[in-house]
């Protein structure tokens, strides 16, 4: 539904060009060192530093009624006093209706991640000093329009680069003791497009920025993957899934080093497969003036650009997509997994964004359920092992044709007495949630 302009009115932030609007969110707001203690810098007006390297401001209604089905963001990130390369996103967070301030750490503070970017590794002192980033988000109009979710929050841009000055601080001239690392502007651009069709009516958040990897942070431990369980109360069609992910791990081997195939699975069906990476970093080395260990100073082949990289220093990471044309009400899993990632010398860690869109029967953001569950080992030679933060109510195990061969009512299942092959597993939680999950016996 093409939203009514206000063409006579000048509103703070927002500005119009022929059928086009601009939204301006963040103008060269200044970032500061990650680790350090929140700096008591004056920040500009609406605006909240919730961290040194995280900043957020809420969109106005003006600015949300100004949105139509066409959406670009802009995000540009100066140089200052971190000369790395560094890890950074936008977030829309979804804060409850009239709470005036909010943390990090707010457990009614719902969030998707709407973009990602590396920065490159930059000297204030050498142009170009700043690199650009565009994402096309038309998904996005159905949140910021959506009635629902209007009338039970209230809708704030997050943009943040964690950075760390050290290193600036003796090699780059006129950063000596100072703490500042990054500066960011950030921008949509909206207009009416009659060819763009695609609409959603609803909004479940599933993961923003989660960690995960083999050795501390894994649903299943020793390996690297991630259980997302969430529950519908209503049947949805054509639920499209937006997933962010990039390794991290810069040391000898470390995982952003390292291209790994993986793999998502939507109630134990796999989905979508991927590798990271696979392009050449050669246009944006421009933006890379500090002298560095991945540019050098000759140009590489996309073969050798290729054989390696995740992703690419000043380039945004791409937000991957699948598509379930039809999800019944109910509980559901997804499984994340990339089981060929070593993480030398228990170093590094994926970072995980996830969330879901659908159309035809309207879903509450309020009505989402997620629940952490461990499922382990996988595969096992004997005894499986639920861990969750609700108590399990009971277990009933399948074979793969569906045949019923157990039940107990405990969070351990044990398989000694079963052949090799496959099984599934029916748990329900003391909540009510119920999901399935396939397990190996070896």
């Amino acid at each position: 539904m093409k939203k009514i302009l206000l063409p006579l009115m000048i509103l703070a932030g927002l500005s119009k060009t022929a059928a086009q609007t601009t939204i301006n969110v963040f103008s060269q707001i200044v970032f500061y060192d990650g680790y350090a203690a929140n700096v008591s810098n004056p920040v500009p007006a609406n605006t909240i530093r919730l961290a040194n390297y995280r900043y957020a401001k809420k969109l106005t209604d003006a600015e949300l009624n100004s949105f139509q089905n066409k959406i670009t963001m802009n995000v540009t990130i100066g140089a200052l006093c971190d000369n790395y390369d560094r890890i950074g996103g936008v977030h829309i967070a979804l804060v409850p209706k009239n709470q005036l301030t909010y943390t990090l750490s707010d457990t009614g503070v719902k969030r998707i991640e709407i973009g990602r970017y590396i920065t490159p590794f930059m000297n204030k002192n050498i142009s170009p000093t700043s690199v650009p980033y565009t994402y096309e988000l038309d998904n996005l109009y159905a949140v910021f329009s959506n009635t629902a979710i209007r009338n039970t929050y209230d809708i704030y841009v997050e943009l943040d680069v964690f950075g760390v000055p050290y290193t600036a601080n003796t090699q780059v001239v006129g950063c000596a003791g100072r703490n500042d690392v990054f500066e960011g502007t950030l921008d949509f651009v909206t207009s009416n497009d009659p060819t763009i069709t695609n609409s959603y009516n609803n909004l479940l958040p599933l993961l923003d920025s989660n960690e995960l990897n083999n050795y501390n942070s894994t649903d299943q431990p020793g390996e690297t993957v991630r259980l997302v369980n969430f529950s519908l109360n209503q049947s949805t069609d054509n639920a499209k899934f937006f997933i962010v992910t990039t390794p991290h791990g810069a040391n000898s081997g470390g995982e952003e080093y390292v291209r790994r195939q993986n793999f998502v699975y939507l109630d134990n069906a796999q989905v979508l497969t991927f590798t990271p990476g696979g392009k050449s970093c050669e246009p944006y080395r421009m933006y890379n003036t500090q002298g560095n260990g991945i540019y050098g100073t000759t140009v590489k082949t996309t073969l050798w650009w290729t054989s390696w990289n995740n992703w690419c220093p000043g380039d945004s990471v791409p937000i991957r997509s699948f598509t379930s044309t039809s999800l019944a009400a109910g509980n559901h899993t997804i499984k994340y997994e990339v089981p060929t990632a070593v993480f030398q010398g228990q170093d590094g860690r994926i970072v995980l964004s996830m969330y879901m869109q659908s159309t035809n029967q309207m879903l509450s953001v309020k009505d989402l359920s997620t629940v952490d569950v461990s499922v382990f080992p996988n595969p096992t030679a004997d005894f499986v092992n639920i861990k969750s933060d609700q108590k399990v109510k009971n277990i009933v195990v399948y074979s793969l044709d569906g045949k019923r061969l157990d039940e107990v009512k405990d969070s351990r299942v044990d398989l000694t007495a079963y052949p090799k092959g496959g099984y599934l597993l029916d748990i329900t939680l003391e909540g009510g949630l119920q999901f399935k999950h396939k397990i190996i016996k070896k």
